[in-house]
């Protein structure tokens, strides 16, 4: 997979390395001379060029590429260069870093970006992943779609301790995609056997979010009581 990143400095660099480390081919673009330090990361390709401009792009084969990604400190760097990457070079993965949150509403599909990955948000996200027990949290945004990367630790209480994954009604527009069970990392089938203390992972439409922490939650027990409860991670 060949990947273009817009940005060289440290967070550039360091998803350049992880990438090259994968065995995938990586360009780091970069307008500032002295970001360009090819000591650091010796086996990327190299490219003094400001990512705004065409002709820059141009150079880079971005019609090549099948990601691009856009992580520059200046959020609005990300969203031209997430735009002409799409619209211009057609490339098929387009991600974008946030860095201010108030920003990330404009990162969706009308500016090119597949998937907004917001720094902050995803310190919070993970803090409260740490924490939460029963409450869903929202890790990642999908701008396609309309739909997050969601996690919601099993509470002992809830009724669906012990129930196989396929006997379970899950809302529609909504999919598990991994449990994570002490240090194992499961699959999810149809036999699985849900278990207090799983840490669940699901993609789902933002609209059905509500119903699935209310599905997973205590409140769906024999003794659940209907008294509503505050959502615990609004954005």
């Amino acid at each position: 997979m060949r990947v273009s990143i817009a940005g060289a400095g440290a967070v550039g660099r360091s998803i350049a390395a992880e990438l090259l480390e994968n065995g995938h081919e990586v360009l780091l673009i970069d307008k500032a001379p002295t970001a360009i330090s090819v000591e650091r990361v010796p086996m990327a390709e190299w490219l003094l060029a400001d990512a705004c401009e065409i002709t820059s792009l141009d150079e880079a084969a971005l019609q090549r590429c099948n990601v691009v990604i856009a992580a520059t400190g200046d959020d609005k760097v990300n969203l031209v260069v997430s735009l002409l990457a799409k619209t211009e070079y057609g490339v098929p993965r387009v991600v974008a870093r946030v860095n201010n949150p108030k920003n990330e509403w404009l990162f969706n599909e009308s500016w090119g970006v597949d998937v907004a990955v917001s720094t902050p948000r995803l310190m919070s996200a993970l803090v409260e992943e740490a924490v939460s027990v029963g409450d869903l949290v929202r890790l990642l945004r999908f701008s396609h779609g309309d739909a997050n990367l969601v996690e919601l630790t099993l509470p002992p209480e809830s009724a669906l301790a012990g129930t196989r994954v396929g006997d379970v009604a899950w809302p529609e527009d909504t999919s598990l995609v991994t449990i994570i069970r002490g240090t194992r990392v499961l699959t999810p089938s149809a036999e699985e056997t849900l278990e207090a203390g799983d840490e669940l992972l699901f993609v789902a439409a933002q609209a059905r979010e509500e119903q699935l922490e209310d599905l997973l939650s205590v409140r769906n027990g024999p003794d659940a009581e209907s008294t509503p409860r505050p959502r615990a991670s609004e954005d």
